[in-house]
This record gives C-alpha cells, structure tokens and sequence, in this order.
C-alpha cells in the first residue's frame, strides 16, 4: 500500500517507521521533520504522574504505551536516549501536599502504587532539592528520553526501513492525495495526518477539534561548581503550579512547562520565563547557577478530552493526532494502532477509545 504520512514529529516519524517496516511504500510529508514541538518537548514518559480523575482512558492508554517503551527503544540506535531512572513527585506547600495525596489517592483506588515519601526522604533521593520540599511520591517505573536524540534515531530507522521524505510542507489532505505547498500533489491509497497542532489546518473536519496549546522550556546545563541536576525526572507542584525537570547527559536540565492557549504563537515571553525560574528555584535553589542554553516554545495538539484522534476520519484518511503533552510517550502505541488500521485489523484495545468518532459527530455537528 502506498502510505503518505504528513507530519514529522515524534508521531509521524514513529508512524512512518512502522509501516515502512510493515511492508507499505511511505512517504513522509514535512517541510522540516524532527522540529516543531517534539524538538522542544522535556521527554517525560509518565502516565502516572500525568493522572488525573476523569482521565482513566488517558492513563490507561499511556501506561500501555508505556509497557511498550523499552522494546521500542531497544530497536533504535542509542536506544533512542531512553532513561530509566524513575520520577519524583514533590508538593511545596500545604494546599500541595494535599493535592498530591489526592492523586496518590487516585492512583490507588486504580491499584497503580506509587511510594509516599517525606520531605527528608525526597532529599536523600535527590539531594539538591531544596527545604521549601513538603513530601513527595516515588514513581520508580516511570521512564524519560532525551527527544532529540530520540528524533534522529526515529529518523534513521525510517530512512533504512525504506521511509522516503518529501521536504515540502502539506496544505491539505484528502482521501488518495496530499496537496503540497509547491503545488504538487501526492497520490496514495492511504493518508495519516500526524501533523500535530496543524492537523486541524489540512483537514476541515478537525478543524474545530485540534487547537495549539503553547508551551515554553529552558534548556540549562549545570556549571563548574553547582550542584549536580536530579538523577531522575522531579515534577513540582508549587502553589498550584506544575513545574518539571528533567536530566540530560552532561550535566543538563530540560525545564518546563507552561501551558496557555495563544493559537500559533511561537515567542517565548519574559513572562513565561520568570515564572518558570521562579517556581524551579522553590524546588532546586541551586538551579539559579545554571547555565542558560536555550529558551523555546512549542504547541502541544490539544483535544477536548486529551485523548488523541487515532482512527479512520474516512477511508483513505487517518488521525494520529491530538497528544496533547503525550506525543512522546504514545508514540509505540500509535504506531502499533496506524499500522493494525492500515491493514484492516482492530487496534490494541487501550487505543480504541481515542477512535475520533467520539468528537466529530459532536463537534461537526452530527447526532
């Protein structure tokens, strides 16, 4: 089957990759593949500290894709900057020590354990924390990837699988063809659209269901005499705030992220800086003699119920849309389900639910 992907993100590239393997002749439609929002991501894989009640299908597909990480990884060179060490969640103040109980709570009731840990203990755990810490929950099988590196093994294994890329930007899709900025077309006998917060530009039916979600990260690097960054990801409630950081190799952090709707906007603020440094400092004091090496914002693709579209909108056209802030974390799973699709069988049963018919009859209008 002549397969185009559009799209060239973590998603894309994952989707691309897969059905090169599966046999299909694909075509990967992106103007500049491996940017955009998974170039900017913090790399979390972390469904269990992403939970939240009402969301049980969003935890339940993520810890899926979950289980499918390191098989995944271990196929890719470098195993695509796959990390192992776990993650801390800390509260700094009451109102946040409540909320996490909460979700420790929460997360219970699923039978999904997590470790309660004290404030003295989440410091023996990562000893750069600061004393503002109240307690904190020990996620151990949570993972984390270093999205770059993560980008370019995708990237590879696609290419030697047979993936072939269109460096041109994709304008509009539709059953059998995929219209290009160059005015030029595409023929195939199947579509995935996987261009993230910009799906809803090339197909009118999610037009009114895929918005951006802007998000802004640091990227810092920990300088001659500071203290060392955590070993594992620590994730932060601070006033009601959730701040993250991650670790990378060479003694740098990914810190993040603010989350705000502000349609395409790209520019990272003073605003949004600002409050990240502050809240970070809460968390790590030692973070203000960090290096700054980068400063960048990226759109999340929201869906009304962060669910993804994963499913047919058509035949001939398929969503692999609408990750919101799981892109990364459910790129196995998507991949798995794009290419059980493509060959007319069900997807993995945790998939099922982000079928796209559960939002477009609504939204566009439908019974």
């Amino acid at each position: 089957m002549k397969v185009a992907v559009v799209g060239g993100g973590v998603v894309g590239l994952s989707v691309a990759w897969a059905a090169s393997e599966a046999g299909h002749q694909v075509q990967l439609i992106d103007a500049a593949p491996g940017s955009g929002a998974s170039w900017v991501a913090g790399g979390m894989l972390a469904p269990v500290t992403e939970a939240w009640p009402g969301e049980e299908h969003v935890l339940a597909l993520g810890s899926a894709s979950l289980d499918r990480w390191p098989e995944f990884a271990a196929r890719l060179e470098k195993d695509g900057g796959l990390r192992r060490e776990g993650t801390l969640v800390v509260a700094v103040d009451a109102a946040d020590r409540a909320e996490l109980d909460g979700v420790a709570d929460f997360l219970a009731r699923l039978g999904r354990a997590v470790e309660r840990v004290t404030a003295r203990e989440a410091r023996r755990l990562e000893p750069s924390l600061g004393t503002s810490v109240r307690n904190g929950l020990l996620v151990p099988g949570d993972l984390a990837v270093d999205n770059r590196v993560l980008l370019s093994s995708l990237r590879k294994a696609a290419v030697d699988a047979g993936m072939r890329p269109v460096a041109v930007a994709a304008t509009k899709v539709s059953a059998g063809e995929v219209l290009l900025a160059n005015g030029s077309t595409v023929e195939c006998d199947a579509v995935v659209l996987a261009a993230g917060a910009w799906s809803g530009g090339l197909y009118e039916g999610l037009a009114k269901v895929i918005r951006p979600v802007k998000g802004e990260v640091l990227r810092l690097k920990a300088r001659d005499g500071a203290l060392d960054p955590p070993k594992r990801t620590v994730r932060a409630l601070v006033e009601g705030r959730q701040v993250y950081l991650v670790p990378r190799d060479g003694r740098g952090l990914v810190l993040g992220a603010t989350q705000y709707e502000a349609g395409f906007d790209t520019e990272v603020t003073v605003g949004g800086v600002r409050d990240l440094l502050r809240d970070a400092e809460r968390v790590l004091p030692g973070i203000g003699e960090y290096a700054v090496l980068e400063c960048a914002a990226g759109l999340r693709p929201g869906s009304p119920d962060n669910l993804p579209l994963l499913g047919w909108l058509e035949p001939g056209v398929l969503a692999a849309t609408g990750h919101h802030r799981n892109g990364i974390l459910l790129a196995p799973i998507t991949a798995e389900a794009v290419v059980d699709l493509l060959a007319g069988r069900e997807p993995p049963e945790p998939a099922r639910a982000a079928d796209p018919g559960r939002l477009l009859a609504v939204t566009n209008g439908g019974g």
